[in-house]
């Protein structure tokens, strides 16, 4: 695998992806029971904006940075920036969490969560980020494969109700990615048919995307949200020109939460005037 996400950590489709991860857990955790989380490709958990790699795209200078200066804005919006900001000085923004951080930060005491990393040094890296934290189990392996075996969760005698699949994929080669990931959200609404799943996915053309969404509508949860954001005109397969998350049995009123999220990510982050865009919509309803 050549990809890292150290060069692109803190760029618009993260912002997208954590706003949203929030949003999921924030819902999940209004009731008592303990919740379980699967984040299937974790990556490193932390990354240095003043490394050689950020620096090198500059992307994190267009997403975290320039929502952070963007003013005030929307509950689930502050709540993330509330959260980044947690990892940095007052004032700067050094650090970028990725989605296994952000999700420990968010556990309570009766909450679990499993982080699977295939590449042996970022894996590495995230056993050593949660080597005190008993609530986190790091798993350096396939997170596709992983599924059959924490699925479904339990602890000991505890068994979760409740919980998140995060799946985000580098999607290196994208088309040959998509099989896989309707492949693993029939094997986890199998397993655990009530389980919140949340895919990220790359918006380049974003006709491209009509059949896997289609068939993703097809997969028998009870609905199917999505939530993209474009911060360029969808017209260049070179480029990542937005993102969106697939929601399959999204918590309730979770639409409600994002929906004054997208329209203030769309004025801050779109790089070319008047060209972003956002989409809030349900594939399928809930019944």
């Amino acid at each position: 695998m050549n990809y890292r996400h150290a060069f692109h950590a803190g760029n618009h489709a993260d912002v997208l992806k954590h706003v949203a991860l929030l949003a999921i857990l924030d819902a999940l955790q209004e009731k008592e029971a303990g919740c379980f989380v699967l984040d299937t490709h974790a990556g490193r958990g932390r990354y240095a904006l003043t490394g050689d790699e950020s620096r090198k795209t500059g992307e994190s200078g267009l997403g975290i940075a320039r929502l952070a200066a963007g003013g005030a804005m929307p509950p689930a919006v502050a709540r993330y920036l509330q959260a980044v900001a947690a990892h940095n000085p007052p004032g700067a923004w050094d650090v970028y969490p990725g989605s296994p951080l952000l999700a420990a930060d968010a556990l309570r005491a009766q909450d679990r969560l499993a982080a699977c990393e295939l590449e042996p040094g970022e894996a590495a890296a995230l056993k050593a980020l949660f080597a005190a934290d008993p609530r986190v189990a790091v798993h350096a392996r396939d997170g596709y494969d992983a599924i059959k075996a924490l699925l479904p969760p339990r602890a000991g005698a505890v068994r979760y109700a409740r919980g998140l699949v995060l799946i985000d994929p580098p999607y290196e080669a994208q088309d040959a990615e998509y099989p896989q990931v309707l492949q693993a959200l029939q094997e986890i609404l199998a397993r655990w048919p009530q389980a919140v799943c949340a895919v990220w996915y790359p918006i380049k053309r974003r006709r491209s995307l009509l059949p896997f969404l289609r068939k993703a509508a097809a997969l028998p949860a009870r609905s199917a949200l999505v939530a993209e954001l474009l911060v360029r005109r969808d017209d260049s397969p070179l480029r990542l020109n937005g993102s969106g998350m697939l929601l399959l049995n999204p918590p309730w009123k979770l639409e409600e939460r994002l929906a004054p999220a997208l329209p203030a990510l769309q004025r801050t982050l779109e790089e070319d005037p008047n060209a972003g865009a956002w989409r809030l919509e349900f594939l399928r309803a809930p019944g």
